[in-house]
């Protein structure tokens, strides 16, 4: 005879259900709450991060009327429509061009940004035809009137704290009221590369140091770590020897990414004497940090890939290069490029190992090649917010939504190529 405290309809019984139910309940609310929290703090992230750099997409210009004097600018109108017309064009004093077209523009004239020659250089280059014309062309103004010109400043704050004077407020609302200042798209952040001026700053140098630093990356450790992760998995005998192998590679997942910026230095710099700040090193030593991620994810997909895939290959006379190459493999694929994903999106957002080789040079320009000096979006947006100057405090949060959105491409790309090749069985 069971006890009552055992019997379904007994108190006891019943309060153990409810104290079980209440439980589970608890759990799942729990979760529940955690899920909401996370979400709450990823919209938080997002929304201050698009709130504070969404503007860096903006750019404030002023309009000049420019007068290209063939002779002020020492250009030969023959040379400018021959040949080497861009080579002539971009020999002229565009500099001085400049000075003279900012003079116009009265007290506001030290509002125009030093850069905004290459403004009125370009236009003749597009049109070679301006020489000896009079325009009026749109020029960027200084970080500082680019700023009032979005709001960044507090009017009420004293003029010694708030950064701007009152006497750059008073010019560029003249400017304005006179219909000579005008806000529109920031195309010179999307194709410029780094810039002392916050106003002349651009992204697509460094996005173009990570895009290539990372072909390098993926071109190295995605073959490398499949064919070992097969070799591992499939064809390497048991013994001490494999068995050191697999934990050494356990282990190199594991290791500070500045640990491997310290190999990359030492090898690939001091002893192989490779360029320094070049995507090619960038490359070589985050295919370094990846490559171990990659060989366990692959593992991990090849082992879960059923056994009786591999005897019915055999029963059919196939030979285990045949039975790994197109039957495993394939099957695997998906779970291989889940852990390249992983991996390739830690190289991006590595910073440490890059900074010890050399890029986080203050790189101009647009780099062309492997071999060029380049830096990549984690390093300018730490480059970035270590400038005391306010209008780079804009430009790195635009800079962390550019690394986001090439984030979620690669990502997206990579996603798609997974579910491309899955196969279910």
């Amino acid at each position: 005879m069971s006890s009552s405290a055992s019997h379904w309809s007994s108190p006891q019984m019943s309060a153990r259900i409810r104290a079980r139910y209440r439980s589970e309940a608890i759990f799942k609310y729990t979760g529940l709450f955690a899920l909401v929290l996370a979400a709450a703090f990823l919209v938080f992230l997002v929304a201050t991060v698009i709130q504070k750099g969404g503007s860096g997409f903006l750019t404030t210009e002023v309009k000049l009327s420019v007068t290209y004097d063939p002779a002020a600018l020492g250009i030969d109108p023959t040379a400018a429509r021959g040949p080497n017309a861009k080579a002539a064009i971009r020999a002229g004093d565009f500099q001085g061009l400049m000075v003279r077209s900012a003079a116009g523009l009265g007290q506001g004239a030290d509002m125009v940004s030093e850069g905004g020659w290459l403004a009125l250089r370009e236009a003749v280059v597009a049109d070679p035809s301006l020489l000896g014309k009079t325009v009026a062309i749109w020029v960027p103004v200084k970080s500082k009137l680019d700023q009032i010109a979005k709001g960044k400043y507090d009017f009420a704050e004293p003029e010694t704290t708030r950064g701007v004077s009152d006497v750059e407020v008073a010019q560029y609302r003249a400017l304005d009221k006179r219909g000579l200042v005008r806000t529109g798209f920031n195309w010179t952040f999307l194709k410029a590369a780094d810039s002392n001026d916050p106003e002349l700053a651009g992204i697509w140098g460094a996005t173009k140091g990570s895009l290539l630093t990372l072909l390098v990356t993926l071109g190295l450790s995605f073959p490398v770590g499949v064919l070992s992760a097969i070799y591992l998995e499939e064809f390497a005998p048991k013994n001490r020897w494999t068995d050191l192998i697999e934990v050494s590679i356990n282990n190199l997942a594991a290791v500070p990414s500045i640990i491997f910026g310290l190999l990359g230095l030492a090898v690939f710099l001091n002893f192989f004497n490779m360029p320094r700040s070049a995507p090619i090193v960038g490359g070589l030593t985050l295919a370094l940090m990846t490559l171990p991620v990659i060989v366990i994810a692959g593992r991990v997909a090849i082992k879960a890939v059923p056994p009786s895939i591999r005897d019915a290959a055999l029963g059919v006379g196939a030979s285990p290069i045949q039975v790994v190459f197109q039957h495993v493999l394939p099957l695997a694929l998906p779970g291989i490029l889940t852990g390249t994903i992983i991996g390739m999106s830690r190289a991006l957002g590595e910073t440490a190992p890059l900074l010890l080789i050399g890029m986080r040079a203050f790189v101009t320009d647009t780099p062309q090649g492997l071999s060029n000096p380049a830096t990549v979006l984690p390093v300018q947006v730490f480059l970035w917010s270590d400038d005391v100057q306010r209008g780079f405090v804009e430009k790195t949060s635009t800079a962390i939504i550019v690394l986001l959105i090439f984030l979620m491409l690669m990502n997206s790309v990579a996603i798609y190529l997974r579910n491309r090749f899955e196969r279910r069985w």
